[in-house]
């Protein structure tokens, strides 16, 4: 049931490759303490009572709670699955609370470490793929897995466009500066796709397309140049655009869809990153707001 429950997100759902793989991971891990707690070997048949000790024995291994939630989520896809091809009448799922938690505060580069990597970091570097890989993420705010799956065919330099494709192979075009289609060009004449990757823009040295580990490396890497905040990932470089161009004057919409979120709450996270920004526009504009104070 695991199997066809995976074919239906890939064909009929239409869920990328990496979301495939995530569902799949946390079947198996579900599967795995199934059949060692219960000696159970079909988790179609699993109860309540089950999922509940699973999220207790994920607890008591210290897995995050948003790890312990995404897992639990996937079993609510995969219950409602079986119910909807007729094999199960109620889920076993249905009813069970996600666990509340406080995420940690993503805090963004600021447009001044931004400014000295680009000024001063990348003056001194020669790898070209590299230099893309930080400028197309913090320019564009596309995601890891997005970069890595990049078509060739969708890279318009003439048009300074890209064709991007998100969660649920839903695809949206991105606009890019000149600048940034330069460096794409630059990279794109020391190219050399191994035969079987020639469909993907981004290749490493050997010629394979790109590992989201080697992408988070690359940026990890180099912010830790400019930065001494904890988190260095590629989200953060995502993160940084929408809180840079949204603060600089840009539509909340638009940046909507330049990310590919689907509800516009997802955005409006990123427009609560600068209140020192609102106190200073308040400050000199507000009537009552006293010129030579600060909020």
């Amino acid at each position: 049931m695991v199997d066809k429950f995976l074919e239906y997100l890939q064909f009929e759902k239409r869920c990328s490759p990496h979301t495939v793989t995530s569902y799949r991971k946390d079947l198996e891990d579900f599967f795995r303490f199934c059949l060692k707690t219960e000696a159970m070997k079909d988790i179609s048949k699993a109860d309540k009572k089950i999922i509940r000790n699973f999220i207790v024995d994920l607890s008591e291994n210290d897995i995050a709670k948003r790890s312990i939630n995404r897992k639990l989520s996937s079993l609510r896809s995969f219950y409602l699955f079986l119910m909807k091809i007729g094999e199960i009448s109620v889920s076993p799922a249905e009813n069970i609370p996600s666990l509340k938690f406080y995420a940690d505060k993503q805090i963004p580069m600021s447009e001044e470490e931004m400014q000295t990597l680009s000024n001063s970091v990348f003056s001194q570097v020669t790898d070209v793929l590299e230099k893309c890989i930080m400028e197309v993420l913090y320019q564009t705010g596309i995601r890891k897995a997005e970069l890595c799956g990049i078509m060739f065919e969708s890279v318009n330099l003439s048009g300074n466009e890209l064709k991007i494709t998100g969660k649920g192979n839903k695809q949206r075009i991105i606009p890019i500066a000149s600048e940034l289609a330069d460096l794409l060009r630059s990279y794109m004449d020391i190219r050399q796709p191994a035969a079987e990757y020639r469909s993907y823009f981004f290749v490493n040295k050997k010629g394979k397309k790109l590992t989201e580990k080697f992408v988070y490396l690359v940026v990890n890497k180099y912010l830790s140049m400019v930065t001494t905040k904890e988190k260095r990932s590629p989200h953060i470089l995502r993160h940084s655009f929408a809180t840079h161009v949204l603060d600089n004057g840009a539509e909340i919409s638009k940046v909507k869809k330049i990310l590919g979120h689907s509800s516009l709450a997802s955005t409006q996270v990123y427009t609560n990153a600068n209140i020192e920004q609102l106190k200073k526009v308040f400050n000199q504009a507000h009537p009552r707001a006293s010129k030579n104070e600060e909020l």
